[in-house]
């Protein structure tokens, strides 16, 4: 399957399921306190390095970049209103043109934008122009092949010193790299932690924090549930 197939799947499922799914994501993501941690964690990080940058630009005589985080396989948008409650810019992108039709109807002059999260430069986004990338279980849909790339675009838009976070569901130390498992919306793949911290680790994302939920926690597969916090490098 080419890049270009394997994305059309991936919005025609999410498009064929977008009602069931819309009704769904958010009040799971609103029963799960320990994804919350993370998510809480990421925004009060992002706001603080907006504040310091803000800080140090003005000192400096100049203009602050902005604080602008994009939540990247938003779906309906929860995500990105979870994070703008708590004070972050955040706007989101999706695949999916129905899902995105869903957030804009529940978060009105919300920014979201249908478009591939591999692919944020066709968005106009430029590179070193974000404090913060959110990609919440969105990765799992991309294959083993293509990770490496799809987490360099999302390196390549955030400034020095900006948060990446990106929970999917995990392997265990000794599962290898992936593996593909039977989601209900579309082909999906669960990565090691390791392994994508090791990818990151290539375009100066190094790891901050990492939240690692016991597969005893996951009532329908028994799957690791990892939360993986990274910094680029300030230099």
């Amino acid at each position: 399957m080419t890049s270009s197939e394997r994305l059309a799947t991936v919005r025609d499922d999410y498009d064929a399921k977008a009602e069931a799914y819309t009704a769904f994501i958010g009040e799971a993501f609103a029963g799960q306190p320990l994804n919350h941690v993370m998510v809480q964690a990421f925004a009060d990080l992002v706001r603080q390095f907006v504040g310091e940058q803000a800080a140090g630009e003005q000192a400096a005589g100049g203009r602050s970049a902005g604080g602008q985080v994009a939540d990247v396989g938003c779906g309906p948008g929860h995500v990105t209103a979870f994070l703008r409650d708590r004070g972050v810019d955040a706007f989101g992108v999706d695949l999916s043109p129905r899902l995105v039709e869903h957030a804009h109807a529940a978060h009105p002059g919300v920014r979201f934008d249908v478009g591939d999260l591999g692919d944020l430069g066709a968005l106009g986004v430029a590179t070193a122009s974000l404090a913060g990338v959110m990609a919440n279980y969105s990765l799992i849909h991309t294959p083993p092949d293509a990770l490496p790339a799809t987490l360099a675009e999302l390196t390549r838009v955030l400034a020095p010193g900006g948060y990446l976070l990106v929970s999917f569901q995990a392997l265990d130390a000794a599962g290898g790299p992936a593996e593909s498992f039977d989601h209900k919306v579309s082909p999906a793949w669960r990565y090691s932690p390791d392994h994508v911290v090791g990818l990151l680790g290539r375009h100066g994302v190094t790891e901050v924090a990492r939240l690692v939920i016991a597969p005893g926690e996951d009532p329908v597969r028994g799957f690791p549930q990892a939360h993986l916090l990274g910094r680029r490098a300030a230099g």
